[in-house]
C-alpha cells in the first residue's frame, strides 16, 4: 500500500477532519470548528479529494468520507466517523471540553449517532446551495487491471 504525501491542510502531528467539501453545511461547520480550535489540535481536508487523502494505517473509504465526517488521529492509526468524530473533537476544543464527558453517558451516544446520521443524510436539503439543493456526486472508484 502506498502512502500519499500530506497535503498543506493535513498537518503532521494533528488530527485530520475529513469532510464533504461540496456540502454547504459541512463547510460552514468546519469554519466554526476552525474558530474553536484555539489550541491548534486539528487540521481539515476535503474528503472528496481522494487523490490527496492523508497517509493512514487504516483504510479510508472515499464513499464513507462523503456520507459522514471522519477524524483521523494524529498517529494515523484510527479514523472516527460521525458522532464519534464529534466526541473526539470535543475533548480537544477548549469550549467543548467541559461537555465532552456527557457525550459518553449511557444512551447519549445512541441518540447522538441517530441525530448525526439524520443530519448527514439530509444535509443537502437543510442548507441548500444554488437553486434548491446540492447533488451528491461520489468519487469514482479506481479500477486496476
Amino acid at each position: 500500500m502506498s502512502i500519499a504525501p500530506l497535503t498543506e491542510t493535513a498537518v503532521e502531528g494533528k488530527a485530520v477532519v475529513l469532510y464533504d467539501g461540496e456540502c454547504p453545511l459541512c463547510t460552514k461547520s468546519v469554519g466554526y470548528l476552525k474558530k474553536l480550535d484555539w489550541l491548534g489540535k486539528l487540521s481539515f481536508q476535503n474528503g472528496r479529494d481522494v487523490e490527496h487523502l492523508p497517509p493512514s494505517k487504516v483504510p479510508l473509504d472515499p464513499q464513507r468520507l462523503i456520507e459522514e465526517m471522519h477524524v483521523l488521529t494524529p498517529d494515523r492509526t484510527r479514523a472516527y466517523p460521525g458522532y464519534q468524530a464529534f466526541r473526539y473533537m470535543a475533548w480537544r476544543l477548549p469550549v467543548t471540553m467541559l461537555f465532552a464527558p456527557f457525550m459518553y453517558i449511557p444512551g447519549v451516544p445512541w441518540i447522538g449517532n441517530k441525530i448525526y446520521l439524520w443530519i448527514a443524510k439530509n444535509r443537502l436539503k437543510l442548507v441548500p446551495c444554488g437553486d434548491g439543493g446540492c447533488k451528491v456526486h461520489f468519487p469514482k472508484k479506481k479500477t486496476t487491471g
